[in-house]
């Protein structure tokens, strides 16, 4: 490896130690390539300044539904690779060694715990706003990744955080596919400030969720608050930045011009774009991977970058008011339902102001049962504030979905009829009646099976009765358990077309067939049939 040519002499042991922590992460190939593709031939050392422009992003158009906060987005943007650079690679003199190199990547994505992780993430924003010659509140006691962090953040910078955090997963994920377009869309993440400016705000402040500009928001959040709401609300947002880093170094490798590393879309920008005609919006959907440390997250991400538009449609199992147990039938795999309505009186004009989104995870398909079943979930607020319950684990009422009994059976105590979420019978912590007209969502008290909390701003103990807007039920399975619901609805459809065919030849004349049954039905009810004597 380059070590052994290098200029600058290491001890064996630090070398091997810092090896050791390198391979610890599974990266330890990826570096050695790197370092070779990048090191000047003759010195043996990489130069710091192709370091900076591995790192570097150059979007030349940045989509962004926010103008005024654009022009300082992009001001980060461009200084975020060289901070990146300049604050973990360190040499000592001239180019950086093989071991100062290694060291630099243990730095910014060795294993080490959550908070240190987060603390990194903070002070390569904090790094990459000093350079950029903007201001922010922020103060770290010392250089090490664990250090005490003081200070508080404004809502628009912690909006910068997550659209920086956005850029790095985006560029991620896009960066080996075509690069004839070299722009970034921005999604909506209001949702997910106003809850870190829910938790972390100062007791007094007083703001009103569904009428409110971030950028014109002046309230101090303190850094303790938002560090823990962080990693309680969405612990793998740190994930952004290694990936980032990570997918930029193999860019370094597969490239045939280490200093030309190209920053390019996903197909067609579009498709992700379009996404926003729905409840689960690529924001939402970004966000709520955030949530998860599993396999499950990658279906919500692959929802927030589809290839086109079809992808994302075909997980899209249900949206509307009807036909809802016939499109999701079949269906056994992760489901997530989202509910959008109003608060207040329909006939008040004001209630459109005053829309939100709530919704349920399942990890199972639903099933038509008059008790509630399930093996885990979670609930979510989506809009105007983002939070996550998450299972209690003090009781089981994950699900509840029952339809109307087939036959006319009398039930002295009739189950109710509709879907439910959390609670018990009669007390559900959420529940949406069978007509899909109206939802209600009761205190968190009534709820056992889930964390507490409101699922609605400024939530009071009395049940929240509202009209239904809007209902989307996205499957989170997968591929196969699309496919296999595919093949469960095509025998369905051919069961169902064999019942309907009646073979007239059976009949032996028009007096044994089904036509003059019928006809002498309808003309004397009363008659008595062969089949009643």
């Amino acid at each position: 490896m380059g070590a052994s040519s290098s200029t600058q002499q290491h001890p064996p042991s630090e070398q091997s130690e810092v090896e050791s922590l390198a391979a610890s992460t599974g990266a330890l190939p990826l570096l050695q390539n790197a370092f070779s593709k990048l090191a000047h031939p003759q010195t043996s050392t990489l130069p710091l300044q192709s370091l900076q422009q591995c790192f570097s992003l150059n979007y030349d158009n940045l989509i962004c539904e926010t103008p005024k906060v654009a022009d300082s987005f992009r001001v980060l943007l461009d200084n975020l690779g060289p901070s990146i650079a300049d604050l973990f690679f360190v040499p000592e003199k001239g180019g950086l060694s093989w071991i100062e190199f290694l060291r630099g990547f243990v730095k910014c994505c060795g294993r080490m715990p959550a908070s240190m992780l987060l603390n990194t993430l903070l002070r390569v924003f904090a790094t990459t706003f000093a350079r950029a010659g903007l201001t922010l509140k922020l103060e770290f006691e010392s250089g090490d990744a664990d250090c005490k962090i003081s200070g508080f953040l404004r809502p628009i910078d912690v909006l910068m955080i997550f659209w920086m955090c956005w850029t790095m997963w985006w560029d991620a994920r896009t960066r080996k596919f075509s690069k004839g377009k070299e722009e970034i869309f921005q999604p909506d993440v209001n949702h997910l400030v106003l809850s870190a400016v829910e938790s972390c705000a100062e007791v007094g402040s007083d703001v009103n969720f569904w009428d409110c500009n971030i950028s014109d928001l002046e309230i101090q959040l303190p850094v303790g608050k938002f560090l823990t709401w962080t990693l309680t609300t969405v612990p793998s947002l740190t994930d952004c930045f290694t990936q980032f880093v990570y997918a930029r170094l193999q860019s370094c490798v597969t490239s045939e011009n280490p200093s030309e590393i190209s920053t390019s879309s996903f197909g067609d920008i579009s498709s992700t774009k379009a996404q926003d005609t729905h409840l689960l919006s690529p924001g939402r959907a970004w966000t709520i991977s955030l949530t998860f440390r599993s396999s499950i997250s990658e279906e919500f991400l692959k929802l927030c970058c589809p290839v086109d538009g079809e992808e994302a449609e075909e997980n899209l199992l249900y949206r509307g008011l009807n036909r809802f147990w016939s499109n999701i039938e079949g269906y056994h795999g992760p489901l997530l339902i989202l509910v959008s309505a109003n608060s207040g009186d329909a006939s008040d004009h004001e209630t459109s102001a005053r829309k939100w989104i709530i919704g349920a995870l399942t990890q199972q398909g639903f099933e038509n049962k008059d008790v509630f079943y399930g093996s885990s979930g979670n609930l979510y607020a989506i809009s105007p504030t983002f939070h996550v319950f998450l299972p209690s684990g003090k009781e089981k009422n994950f699900v509840y979905s029952h339809l109307h009994p087939s036959g006319r059976v009398y039930e002295p105590h009739p189950k109710p009829v509709g879907i439910a979420f959390g609670g018990t019978m009669g007390n559900e912590r959420i529940f949406i009646d069978e007509d899909f007209a109206r939802v209600t969502v009761r205190h968190h008290a009534v709820d056992r099976t889930y964390q507490h909390g409101s699922l609605i701003p400024h939530q009071g103990f009395l049940p929240v009765e509202s009209l239904i807007l809007e209902i989307e039920v996205w499957g989170i399975g997968g591929r196969s358990a699309k496919q296999m619901q595919m093949s469960y609805k095509k025998r369905e459809e051919l069961f169902t077309e064999q019942r309907r065919k009646v073979d007239l030849k059976k009949f032996a004349s028009w007096e044994d067939s089904p036509e003059k049954m019928m006809m002498d039905m309808m003309s004397d009810p009363n008659a008595v049939r062969r089949e009643d004597r």
